[in-house]
């Protein structure tokens, strides 16, 4: 049974630059993966020579965009990775709030991979 993370992160940009980075092929390829290619909601994620599929299960612009990785189809539990943003109302900071789930032992593996990911999106908006 994988364990629900949620991590949030301080961007400083705004939601209309950040989101084309969350649910694009070139804008993932950016910072999440080597490569993605798109076709509908299919979608394949590429990282040196092995590929990921996954389907994207919902979005709404400049919001949130859910993923399923095709390997946890079918299961009865619904494991997925979401990117969300929020804008706080008070500061006018945006935050980026990745969910994901992970096998119990491999939850600090992906915290930190996720941490890493992360200063790789941060580096390509510049920030």
């Amino acid at each position: 049974m994988k364990e629900k993370i949620q991590m949030e992160f301080s961007v400083n940009t705004s939601a209309k630059i950040l989101y084309p980075r969350l649910s694009t092929p070139s804008g993932l390829s950016e910072w999440f993966a080597d490569d993605v290619n798109a076709r509908g909601s299919d979608y394949s994620f590429i990282w040196q020579n092995s590929a990921q599929k996954a389907k994207l299960v919902s979005s709404k612009e400049a919001k949130f965009i859910r993923f399923k990785w095709d390997e946890d189809e079918g299961l009865e539990e619904d494991y997925y990775f979401e990117f969300k943003i929020e804008t706080q109302e008070l500061s006018g900071d945006t935050a980026l709030i990745i969910t994901d789930f992970a096998d119990p032992d491999d939850k600090n593996d992906t915290i930190n991979l996720w941490e890493s990911q992360v200063g790789e999106l941060k580096r390509a908006l510049g920030l």
